[in-house]
């Protein structure tokens, strides 16, 4: 019988026609370099051969899709990991670090992005959220995003049940914006958040609070009197005229939950009545970016904002050119961030180089005269000034500026002040001290008299002091101001440098501003001080030594 293969020298069965080749256990084999599809071989195999064929087949068929599986169940389970620290995150406050999300598959991190309610800027806007400090100040240049951070800042909290957070801006009507981009946030970080429009208040799923409100003078921190919050913010805090508010809040800030730490944050740029203020309790103590410890034992830190760490705001120009073209000022508050210019000051005429001066001993013949402006819960203020006779220039060389003194008290510290003078100072003191409405008890000028002080009532017209007071800052003939500045005094100086004009009225200054040194000024200069004869002024002294009288307590 005539063969239809032949042996191959190595030991393969071959075709005559040479189309495939057969190894001797019957397996066939294609032939090397043919690209056509599965050979069907016209071989007669066992059925030993075919059982054993079909078993190694569904062996790598198994194999194959135990791999495929085990694959499946490893990212089913990475997916699972992510998930449950993903919606760990969004349980802890709603907020996702850029740390976090890159620590995840790019995947998830899509994901992530989809639901992420507030993702913050790198820079200044994540150092504010992170800020470890208790009471921080985000502030600088208009548009770096401040408004914003402060609404996410009080969610790290919210899945504690005993979380209370306030909110403040100085009006009602400012606080709209605010209001309608938490209704964005809020809902999209915590489902179920609901918001209660006659409170103004966000109520979370756990139970914690987020409240609005205003502060519109500094009385109303009194409605919050009694509350206690774990969280207190306030935007645009140069609105707010002196820190007596804000020291005030900080006596609310308080929480039975031992796992939430209390913070106070709040955003300014510079310019506004309490632009001095603010800069002396966050900027001025230590560079920015810098944390520190305050004298009432709080850690505080200033982070500057800029304009370019707003994406957003900085893609196309636009904002950044419309800053540009504000008048001078504005444009230094608002686009550089510069806290030491004054919008609308009173005093423009005011140069520290000419009217601040190094202190020296005042010469016992000069005519001496203090003014008083009395405050309890705002400062006593008292500047002393003394009149150089040979030109009249006025020479401030001392001052008080304190909170919390009764009139007793503030006579007692003037007395103690004036303990080196070689006689007693005459005082003008504001008309209000002498009023007795309501009371049967003596009036605070009767107790400021009665521990030995010779005061009299001020001329209180505001107009007519406030243009004397520019009368007195300009340069006389001599090439020196009629009025001079002991470097000793920096709060007079201060409130000189920065008091603005009233908004309704340009011909005064703005009350709501601190001007309680600015008012004992404007007393004493409104009595006329002069210069006074020093053999007249010498009689005085020996008669004011020679005897005392019997009975000063409402005399003069």
């Amino acid at each position: 019988m005539q063969k239809d293969w032949e042996l191959n020298p190595d030991g393969y069965q071959k075709n005559l026609d040479g189309t495939f080749k057969l190894k001797l256990d019957g397996t066939p084999k294609k032939k090397a370099g043919r690209k056509t599809g599965p050979l069907k071989v016209p071989y007669n195999f066992s059925k030993k051969q075919k059982a054993a064929q079909a078993l190694q087949a569904r062996i790598r068929t198994q194999q194959r899709k135990a791999t495929r599986d085990r694959k499946k169940a490893d990212q089913a389970a990475k997916r699972a990991r992510e998930l449950k620290a993903q919606k760990k995150l969004l349980k802890d406050g709603g907020l996702v670090t850029t740390g976090e999300l890159k620590s995840m598959t790019s995947v998830v991190e899509v994901g992530v992005e989809e639901d992420v309610a507030f993702k913050p800027n790198e820079g200044p806007q994540t150092e504010f959220l992170a800020a470890p400090e208790k009471d921080v100040l985000y502030g600088g240049q208009a548009g770096g995003g401040k408004s914003y951070s402060l609404l996410a800042d009080p969610l790290r909290y919210v899945h504690r049940g005993k979380h209370r957070a306030l909110l403040l801006r100085r009006t009602m009507p400012e606080l709209r914006e605010l209001i309608d981009n938490s209704r964005e946030l809020y809902p999209k970080a915590f489902k179920g958040a609901k918001f209660k429009e006659v409170e103004k208040t966000w109520t979370f799923p756990s139970g914690a609070k987020m409240e609005f409100g205003f502060l519109e003078r500094d009385a109303d921190v009194y409605r919050y009197q009694g509350q206690s919050y774990s969280w207190i913010g306030f935007d645009e805090i140069t609105q707010v005229p002196t820190d007596f508010a804000w020291n005030y809040l900080a006596s609310r800030l308080r929480t039975t939950d031992t796992e939430i730490q209390c913070y106070m944050r709040c955003t300014a740029n510079p310019g506004g009545v309490g632009s001095h203020w603010v800069k002396k309790r966050y900027i001025d103590p230590v560079p920015p970016n810098v944390g520190f410890t305050g004298e009432d034992g709080v850690t505080r830190r200033f982070i500057p904002a800029k304009l370019s760490d707003n994406p957003y705001l900085t893609r196309d120009g636009s904002y950044q050119k419309m800053l540009e073209s504000l008048p001078p000022i504005l444009r230094k508050q608002l686009l550089e961030g510069d806290w030491d210019v004054a919008e609308g000051a009173a005093f423009l005429e005011f140069d520290y180089l000419k009217h601040v001066i190094p202190p020296f001993e005042i010469p016992l013949h000069w005519e001496r005269v203090k003014g008083i402006d009395y405050g309890y819960a705002s400062e006593s203020a008292c500047v002393w000034g003394a009149v150089d006779p040979s030109d009249g220039t006025l020479v401030i060389y001392r001052e008080l500026y304190r909170k919390g003194l009764t009139a007793v008290e503030l006579g007692q510290v003037l007395a103690e002040m004036e303990r080196t003078d070689p006689m007693s100072i005459h005082g003008i003191l504001d008309t209000a001290c002498w009023s007795k409405t309501g009371s049967s008890g003596p009036s605070i000028a009767e107790s400021i008299i009665k521990t030995g002080h010779k005061v009299r009532r001020a001329d209180k017209n505001r107009i007519a002091g406030k243009i004397q007071v520019h009368e007195y800052l300009k340069t006389q003939h001599t090439g020196r101001p009629k009025i001079q500045i002991f470097n000793t005094c920096p709060n007079l100086v201060r409130e000189l440098q920065s008091i603005p004009l009233a908004k309704n009225n340009p011909e005064d200054v703005d009350t709501h501003a601190p001007d309680h040194a600015y008012d004992a000024l404007r007393y004493l200069i409104m009595s006329r001080p002069r210069h006074v004869d020093p053999r007249a002024r010498m009689n005085e002294y020996k008669r004011s030594v020679s005897y005392a009288p019997a009975d000063n307590t409402f005399g003069y």
